[in-house]
């Protein structure tokens, strides 16, 4: 029998912030989502009051405190959980020599397997305003993260979702032309997309919407989110072989709370 799965992700720039805002335990309540993955938690688990007993959590952590992280919340347990990079991963792409590339003490990637899929929630380093971490992003961490999504994809299809911290095409910004070149808009950056969706993954927001207007972060500068000035740098892709589950894909700008919004999809299966 097929069932109805809703799953939302959500960069919240700081769990606790977003509990203490009395703003996480309604958007659950409201959403119901079966799976909720978090990215920027800044939190280790146990610090924020989270009360949702009909979920299972599973934490990935920085090790540097009140920074990165992320989270999974699902209702159904899955078979395995995985933090970080499989170690083959991580050293064929140097991501753990170096300390300007250990971005595996971050807390930036959780896999969870379920019986017919797995998730991956993903919040992808920042090139930074200087540029100077975009050789991190380039030759480092956007083929690691490709290479493991495909290892995963072996086995079973791949629901990946997070922030992703690049806008992939000028309809996925306000202002393409003034931020060409700049970090989060970056050749480089958006070519780590390219590849993505060159192995067969989905955009899912794609599969429903076209066009510009349609952003999950907003600077705080100028009223950006009041104008709808910002960028849609937050997606959840799936493998080609869940395409025809898709039923919708979501960006949800009325919740509050962060500096980005929750972003989801709908699948049945």
């Amino acid at each position: 029998m097929k069932k109805d799965l809703t799953l939302i992700s959500w960069n919240v720039n700081g769990i606790r912030a977003v509990v203490r805002k009395d703003v996480f335990a309604p958007f659950v309540a409201q959403y119901e989502p079966d799976i909720i993955c978090l990215q920027e938690t800044k939190a280790e688990r146990g610090q924020a009051e989270i009360d949702l007993p009909d979920y299972e959590e599973y934490w990935n952590s920085a090790e540097k405190k009140g920074y990165s992280g992320t989270a999974i919340f699902t209702k159904e347990k899955p078979i395995a959980v995985v933090n970080g990079f499989p170690e083959h991963i991580a050293k064929r792409y140097h991501l753990i020599d170096g300390a300007d590339r250990n971005s595996e003490s971050e807390g930036r990637v959780i896999a969870a397997e379920f019986a017919g899929f797995f998730v991956v929630t993903v919040y992808t380093p920042n090139s930074k305003e200087d540029l100077s971490r975009l050789d991190l992003r380039h030759e480092h961490w956007d083929p690691a993260f490709l290479a493991y999504m495909k290892e995963l994809e072996k086995k079973k299809p791949v629901i990946f979702c997070g922030d992703l911290n690049v806008a992939h095409g000028p309809d996925d910004l306000a202002k393409p032309k003034e931020n060409e070149g700049k970090h989060g808009y970056t050749a480089e950056e958006r070519e780590g997309i390219d590849r993505i969706v060159e192995a067969g993954f989905v955009d899912t927001f794609r599969m429903f919407h076209e066009g510009n207007g349609h952003y999950s972060w907003w600077s705080h500068w100028a009223n950006s989110r009041a104008r709808n000035v910002g960028w849609r740098i937050d997606y959840v892709f799936v493998s080609e072989a869940l395409r025809d589950a898709v039923t919708d894909a979501f960006i949800l700008p009325e919740v509050m709370g962060s500096d980005h919004c929750p972003v989801g999809l709908k699948l049945t299966l």
